[in-house]
């Protein structure tokens, strides 16, 4: 499979609005109230009685020593890490609940920690959380299951990697975002390069499988420059995966961002060349483009999965594990339990008020219908492996594609005459210039997006 990337700068501009980034269908903006935990709890039922297979299981630590005002995820800044302990009090009585409702011959074949900063809470309390969820799922004895979690480098002592690889975490992602000196500041997030790389190095020491690095473009201050030092330092520290995110700046919705200033962030066109840069550097040293922000080197279990067409993606982003269900724990995680989405409900006090009284904190989501669960394995298709089998999916789901397609079809074809993707019989191929833009083609099959007057999307560059 060619896993390459070609950039069309007047394409770009063109096909640059706002979108989804798919990591569900239908997306959080359609979740219901209506559906909450006697829903919950009967899919997951019946997701037992249809004989259940493997589990994936996050849970939420949204504490955050210092605010990174780029951020749009729910966390609670806070110095006083004494925050934790009711915290994790609730969060243990939920994963008592939720273990409750499945299989215990369920195994955990995948496994998340993300925030806020997962390692905000003290060796004592991770070994106590893990503990506590071996002793209610299934987890794998060995190193076969993917136990991943989200570093901080400035919240890692000495000993701190030693201890996760002793729980079981075997995948690790890293924040960076930027090292110029002027970005960080303005960002609020000063990380020495020294912190950043002691700690991969000490994961490569103690054998974890896979090494992951995030970096942002479209921060304030950033150059071309300045990017590509920061590029070049990470390459040369040669981790096995990279996610380089577009900053969206969205200040009315996100009250930390307003800490940073428009005339700061970096034209349009300065954008496009940071993200061009990066996708060429990273071409050189080998890496491929997996889809959505995110590369890896070619023998990466996700380079690997999409060469083989199993790639998934989910509220954690790409995955090697469609087959899960995804059972989330803490303060407003998305879980996905048998053609559901479900979500908790988002402040502390509200989470520990219905934990206390015996109830599941599920606030939102939503039960798939045939075409939901139809439109999602097409969005699927396209976003993972850039390919779409029309006469596959017309068998799987026993419709005439164009026919059901009728609409999308045009709009696709008019895609295809930009030269963004190619049909050859039944087969729709994105080509490497129409990689970027792949959110532009999974908007096409997005009945809701269509039904929708108001957006509340980042852009898709």
């Amino acid at each position: 499979m060619d896993q390459s990337l070609v950039f069309d700068i007047e394409l770009i501009r063109r096909y640059d609005k706002s979108g989804p980034r798919y990591t569900s269908y239908p997306t959080a903006v359609k979740f219901d109230e209506r559906f909450a935990e006697v829903e919950y709890h009967a899919l997951a039922a019946k997701s037992n009685r249809q004989g259940g297979g493997p589990l994936s299981l996050y849970f939420h630590i949204p504490f955050c020593d210092t605010l990174c005002f780029y951020c749009a995820c729910n966390k609670i800044a806070t110095k006083n890490r004494k925050h934790a302990i009711p915290y994790l009090d609730s969060l243990f009585k939920e994963i008592e609940m939720q273990g409750a409702l499945f299989d215990k011959s369920r195994k955990v074949d995948q496994l998340h920690w993300g925030g806020g900063t997962p390692t905000f809470i003290s060796h004592e309390q991770m070994t106590a959380l893990m503990a506590k969820s071996r002793e209610h799922f299934n987890l794998h004895d060995d190193d076969s299951g993917e136990y991943s979690i989200e570093i901080d480098p400035r919240e890692v002592q000495n000993d701190t990697i030693k201890l996760l690889r002793e729980l079981g975490f075997n995948r690790m992602s890293l924040g960076v975002q930027d090292f110029d000196p002027k970005v960080q500041k303005a960002v609020n997030r000063i990380q020495s390069e020294a912190q950043t790389f002691a700690v991969l190095e000490q994961a490569k020491a103690e054998g974890f499988k896979s090494l992951s690095v995030d970096l942002i473009y479209g921060l304030p201050f950033q150059t071309l420059a300045g990017f590509a030092n920061t590029v070049e330092k990470v390459i040369a520290a040669g981790p096995d995966r990279l996610s380089v995110f577009n900053y969206a700046h969205l200040p009315e919705m996100f009250k930390p961002q307003r800490r940073i200033l428009d005339a700061d962030l970096p034209s349009s066109t300065e954008k496009l060349e940071i993200l061009q840069m990066t996708n060429e550097r990273l071409k050189q040293a080998g890496y491929v483009y997996i889809g959505m922000d995110h590369f890896a080197k070619p023998d990466d279990e996700l380079a690997v999965a999409q060469r083989e067409g199993s790639l998934y993606r989910n509220f954690q982003g790409y995955s090697t594990h469609a087959e899960c269900d995804l059972v989330a724990m803490g303060i407003t995680s998305i879980g996905m339990v048998n053609n559901s989405y479900s979500q908790n409900v988002k402040t502390i006090e509200a989470y520990a008020e219905l934990i206390d009284a015996g109830k599941l904190p599920v606030y939102r989501g939503i039960e798939l219908n045939d075409d939901d669960i139809l439109r999602r394995e097409v969005i699927t298709k396209l976003i993972c492996q850039f390919e779409l089998n029309m006469g596959s999916i017309a068998r799987q789901f026993k419709i005439d594609f164009t026919e059901y397609f009728a609409l999308e079809m045009e709009e696709i074809r008019q895609i295809e005459a930009d030269g963004l993707l190619t049909i050859e019989g039944d087969k729709v191929s994105v080509l490497p210039v129409g990689r970027l833009l792949i959110r532009n083609v999974c908007m096409v099959f997005d009945r809701y997006l269509r039904e929708q007057t108001e957006q509340r999307f980042s852009r898709v560059i």
